[in-house]
């Protein structure tokens, strides 16, 4: 396996193409070329050693890619020197500003079927993900068959079924038109992901417990009020907050009042997207995979009232979902 190493001395990256291979048993590694400092180069020094590694480098083809672009757009977007943010750590602001930059000045400008193939391969990763965190078992690869082709899966119920079609459904209704963050929205986005699951619609009015969790939710009586508040504070700091804080944080207070009898989960990272593409982000995949992480970044902020702001609260929050963001963007969105 061939991929591009970078090492930073006295503060400048040096680029190297390494190898990785097992050698009885063990794994061993090499830099195999040097490859300047300049990410617009590597490609062109990659063909002048592509002969001897042809077979290594074309199947590496797609992390390669992957790491020039990122690369290159990070450079520029650290040429800028953005300010730093209480909430966000340097590099990890930087990236996410040129994930930011990518996704406007590149992705956004492809063709529109491109980006619309982009998207759906995207929604079934999303779909998959955000529902598998919440206990559907449909895999990836009956998703694809589902979503694309209507397949249904075999021995699945039909909560399962209609959980990703909903999911599907409400993702491209909200690419098509923004919605502002309200209660009216709130709902409406809520009911139709549930849609054939739970007739239960709105808010809940009785008083709910999430399964394993150390917080108490929002007793039912108290639902109302409790996004009024909610709602209140949003509107009053969106403009002093950076969009991906202010969606991170907004994500914790949401699922911390679990207005919902059932859905709070999917209705909250459908919410999350909402904010990131009204500021002009991409959206975002929270990986299965990730779950205990994810849950664990959620609790640092139960004990925080919904008006209050401390960044050590969310700090694991907002960095958990900002890696997120990077790593499913390039996977996802790069052409």
């Amino acid at each position: 396996m061939v991929y591009i190493y970078k090492k930073i001395i006295s503060g400048k990256p040096y680029y190297y193409l390494r190898m990785s291979k097992k050698i009885n048993n063990k794994s061993v590694t090499k830099d195999i070329a040097y490859l300047g400092n300049d990410p617009q180069k590597i490609e062109k020094k990659l063909e002048s050693i592509e002969k001897i590694y042809k077979k290594e480098i074309r199947k590496a083809y797609r992390n390669i890619k992957k790491f020039i672009t990122s690369e290159y757009i990070l450079n520029k977007i650290k040429e800028q020197k953005i300010k730093s943010n209480v909430y966000l750590e340097k590099n990890l602001l930087e990236e996410i500003e040129s994930v930011k930059y990518h996704f406007n000045n590149y992705f956004l400008k492809e063709n529109e079927l491109t980006i619309r193939e982009i998207y759906n391969n995207y929604l079934i990763e999303f779909a998959y993900n955000t529902t598998s965190i919440e206990g559907n078992t449909i895999n990836l690869q009956e998703a694809v068959k589902l979503l694309n082709e209507n397949i249904t899966p075999k021995n699945k119920t039909l909560r399962e079924i209609y959980d990703l079609q909903n999911t599907k459904k409400v993702f491209f209704n909200l690419l098509e038109k923004k919605k502002n963050i309200n209660h009216k929205s709130i709902i409406e986005i809520h009911d139709n992901l549930l849609e054939n699951i739970d007739n239960r619609t709105g808010y809940r009015f009785h008083d709910v417990r999430v399964f394993r969790s150390k917080f108490n939710t929002t007793p039912g009586k108290y639902v109302k009020s409790d996004m009024d508040i909610l709602l209140n504070w949003y509107k009053k700091i969106k403009k002093e907050l950076h969009p991906f804080v202010l969606a991170s944080i907004f994500h914790q207070k949401f699922e911390k009042v679990h207005p919902f009898s059932d859905g709070n989960g999917r209705t909250g990272r459908m919410l999350v997207n909402i904010i990131l593409m009204n500021h002009n982000y991409p959206p975002i995949i929270v990986r299965k995979k990730k779950r205990v992480d994810y849950l664990s970044s959620l609790s640092e902020g139960d004990n925080i009232s919904l008006t209050k702001m401390d960044n050590k609260s969310f700090y694991k929050i907002i960095h958990f979902l900002g890696d997120e963001l990077i790593i499913n963007y390039w996977n996802n969105f790069l052409i």
